[in-house]
This record gives structure tokens, C-alpha cells and sequence, in this order.
């Protein structure tokens, strides 16, 4: 792991992670530790930041995956030897397959309504058919009572690792409540995978996303949704990494 701005990044590959979520299933010592996972790139870095409490989530976390390009750098000039790009939805895919004719169920919660089901069928096309459920989330406050019922649901349905897709930082703050509500091994958040695999959202060409282009894209598909996100999100990543820089590097503080 390496810390960036506070944060316990994962020094690995996305290989490497699935090999390492896999395998013990082969060993058959998996046991119900409610892991929990983010692919968290500088969108949920800078929410971390500006919120003490959505910061404690992510360091209590399991794994934090580097989702982003400009993580992976800071991270490298801070001596991370191995660290790769997890994005997220490429992480889901990867697992998804190579857990195809694994004892894995996957359990999908998010999305609009209707989301979850069409990647069910998408990861039917990849060979995986041990998707166990779905669940769309209200637009809303969950309610005591629906908390319960999303996590006998998934409890009952024998899942190994519930996916969630929503937006930071709410698919993390869902993520850590729900442990409270299921016993399982794995609670991933991936953003915007669910809409990327089924079609519902457009991505980023794969060279805007090698040199951390991809906000801009999404930027300019989604300009009212997405502009004061990215406005506040860009320059404040680049000066607390400079700022922090200079305090550990020049100044000593730390």
C-alpha cells in the first residue's frame, strides 16, 4: 500500500488484486469478512479529504484500487514499484470472467432501475451465470426496514461478493452500512461500470484515458451533471499533492 493525500492505495495490479480475491476460493479458506473494496480515483481522494467522516470509511476499507491515472503518478513518485491503473470497470470485467467457473456469486446493486438486470445479461455473454440478484437502489434515504431486506436478500440468495455501482461518495458510505445488514466475503464499488458495460453511458476512448483525459470526457457528455464536480476535483488534486509535496519534501513537517 501507499498513501496518498491520507489514503491506503493499492500497490498492485488489477491482476494482482483478482488473483488475490480469487484464489482463496480455490483454497476453499474464504470466510464471511465483509472485505470491502473501492476503485477510488481523485473524485473520492478530494471527497475523502473535504470529509472527515467519508475518510474514515476509505481507510478502514480493505483495498482501495488506484481508479485513476493521476493517482497512479503520485503514487509512483512516492515509490510504489508495481502500481497499474485498477479503473473499475475494467477490474469488474476481469474478475467477472475469471470467476466464470469459480463457487463465486455475484449479487449487482445499482443503477437505474432496470441497469443491474441488463449486466446480468451481459455477464451471461461473458460465461459468468452465477449473478444470484440484483437490487436498484431508491433515489431516496433507505429506510431501517429496507436495509434489513437488502441484506436478508442477499444473505438468502448465497453471495460471495456484492457489486456496487453508484457515484462517490455514496456507493462507499452504502458499501460500509450494508455490512452491518449481510454477511458476505467481498462489497466492491466500481461507479459507473454498471453503465459503461451495459451501454447506458458512453466512455472515454482508451488514449484519453491513458493520459487522464477521462474526466474531460465524461465532461463533455454530461456538462450540467459533471462541471462542478470537475471544477473543484482537478485543481484542488493538484495543488494538496503539490502542497503535501512541499511539506514532507521541503519543509519536513511530517
Amino acid at each position: 500500500m501507499v498513501k496518498v493525500l491520507g489514503l491506503p492505495i493499492y500497490d498492485g495490479t488489477i491482476e494482482s488484486a483478482v488473483a488475490e480475491i480469487v484464489q482463496p476460493y480455490t483454497a476453499g479458506s474464504i470466510t464471511n469478512q465483509n472485505r470491502c473494496i473501492s476503485a477510488t480515483g481523485a473524485h473520492g481522494i478530494i471527497e475523502a479529504n473535504q470529509d472527515p467522516a467519508f475518510k474514515e470509511i476509505l481507510q478502514a476499507f480493505y483495498c482501495n484500487l488506484p481508479d485513476g491515472m493521476p493517482t497512479v503518478w503520485v503514487a509512483r513518485l512516492k515509490g510504489a514499484k508495481k502500481i497499474q491503473r485498477c479503473y473499475g470497470p475494467d477490474f469488474f470485467k476481469v474478475l467477472i470472467k475469471e470467476s466464470a467457473n469459480k463457487p463465486i456469486n455475484h449479487f449487482f446493486c445499482g443503477g437505474k432501475e432496470g441497469v443491474a438486470d441488463a449486466l446480468k445479461e451481459v455477464v451471461h455473454s461473458w460465461g459468468n451465470h452465477n449473478v444470484v440478484g440484483t437490487f436498484c437502489p431508491p433515489f431516496r434515504e433507505i429506510t431501517e426496514g429496507e436495509w434489513q431486506e437488502i441484506g436478508t436478500m442477499i444473505q438468502q440468495a448465497g453471495t460471495h461478493i456484492v457489486w456496487i455501482g453508484l457515484s462517490t461518495p455514496k456507493q462507499e458510505k452504502f458499501a460500509w452500512k450494508l455490512t452491518q445488514y449481510c454477511k458476505t466475503d467481498y462489497i466492491i464499488t466500481v461507479g459507473a461500470a454498471f453503465d459503461f458495460h451495459t451501454g447506458t453511458v458512453n466512455q472515454a476512448p482508451k488514449w484519453m484515458q491513458q493520459i487522464a483525459l477521462e474526466w474531460l470526457f465524461r465532461l463533455i457528455m454530461e456538462p450540467r451533471r459533471l462541471y462542478k464536480r470537475y471544477l473543484k476535483i482537478v485543481p484542488l488534486f493538484i495543488w494538496l499533492n503539490i502542497k503535501e509535496f512541499i511539506d514532507f519534501y521541503i519543509l519536513k513537517k511530517y
